[in-house]
């Protein structure tokens, strides 16, 4: 699948542009600051119906406008598709395929996938379980509908449960009838999720060793997911936490509270690992991530590379450039033209080279490999 042209209006730092890209390797240039990351943002939204840089859609309404419009232009399997995202101040976003709207904007994920690696994704390493589940909920949905759905339906449903352990808490009186209404659809949805979150990280993992053993070849690394409901019945854990659950105002017990374990041979990566081992298990899990996408899809998402030349040593990017030309179609940004151009000089792929200043592309040059 590929994005083979793009069209920008009042898109964050941008007024309007009109690109048409390569299908193979497509290099953005400029200084930090120009707009080279809300390009790649701008094609990740086209692929999940918002962006990844910022969680507020309005966000992305460039400064002193109300509306924007994002349009891509998407080859897959042969056909021609339109994606249209546009957004007004005050009113519901649009999302249109082929000028049909979408009845429901999670129809729309798994459709169009890209894979974005951010200069920040070793907060995955560092932050807490939430990040680490977030970044697997979004891969697994893209690949199965019903899982997107358990999990919809799971996270509506605990906010509602919250909601009425707290009223509880607040009154001091307990129903214990209404909260069993929400412990049957957490029952039946979570353990689905649970279910799918194992299985599928043994697939995962295979993956993923070995594209961490292609960027490093001497470290052994393992991922292991960690659920409270592999020592304990899920329906018992939501019986016995009850007491706690009205004391802390929330659902203790569940899978929401799943978290996945990042190993440096047996210990913690982010107690044990670098700077630099822990980007690169990162990287692999990205690289994973877009390889099983490929092998479920049939065809290889869109990969954005946002700076990473600048988060790896030089025979970490040797690695990785000897990949290129397995994948689809790659975007990268540098903020560093010349040595760009010097590290992609052995990639033998179709180039294009755009110039990003404020805002601005200009002057982009094609060349063939």
């Amino acid at each position: 699948m590929t994005i083979d042209r793009l069209h920008l209006y009042n898109f964050k730092n941008y007024a309007e542009a009109d690109l048409i890209f390569s299908p193979q390797l497509n290099v953005l240039v400029g200084n930090n600051g120009s707009g080279k990351t809300n390009l790649l943002d701008a094609i990740y939204s086209l692929s999940f119906t918002k962006g990844v840089i910022s969680t507020a859609d309005q966000h992305y309404i460039k400064e002193g406008e109300n509306q924007l419009v994002v349009r891509g232009t998407f080859t897959k399997k042969q056909k021609v598709y339109e994606l249209t995202l546009g957004l007004q101040t005050g009113q519901k976003k649009v999302f249109r395929e082929n000028g049909q709207d979408y009845t429901k904007l999670s129809e729309h994920i798994g459709q169009y996938p890209a894979v974005f690696v951010l200069p920040d994704d070793v907060d995955l390493v560092k932050d807490g379980s939430e990040s680490r589940r977030k970044f697997f909920d979004t891969l697994i949905a893209q690949l199965d509908k019903n899982y997107l759905e358990n999990l919809m339906r799971y996270n509506h449903c605990l906010k509602q449960r919250n909601s009425l352990l707290k009223m509880f808490a607040e009154s001091g009186r307990q129903d214990w009838v209404m909260i069993e209404s929400y412990d049957d659809v957490l029952l039946a949805t979570g353990q689905a999720i649970f279910q799918k979150r194992a299985s599928f990280i043994e697939e995962f993992l295979e993956v993923f060793k070995h594209y961490y053993q292609m960027l490093v070849s001497d470290e052994a690394v393992n991922l292991r997911y960690a659920s409270l409901l592999i020592e304990q019945d899920f329906k018992e854990g939501l019986l016995q936490s009850r007491g706690k659950d009205v004391a802390l105002q929330r659902t203790s017990f569940g899978i929401h509270r799943d978290d996945f374990i990042f190993l440096l041979g047996d210990g913690d990566l982010k107690r044990l690992g670098s700077q630099g081992q822990q980007k690169s298990f990162v990287l692999a899990m990205k690289l994973a991530q877009l390889e099983i996408l490929k092998s479920h899809k049939g065809f290889y998402p869109i990969l954005l590379l946002d700076d990473v030349f600048d988060k790896l040593d030089s025979s970490r990017i040797a690695q990785l450039l000897k990949l290129f030309p397995t994948f689809g179609q790659v975007f990268l940004t540098d903020a560093r033209p010349d040595r760009t151009l010097m590290l992609l000089d052995t990639v033998k792929l179709e180039k294009k080279i755009f110039t990003v200043d404020k805002g601005v592309i200009s002057g982009y040059s094609q060349e063939k490999g």
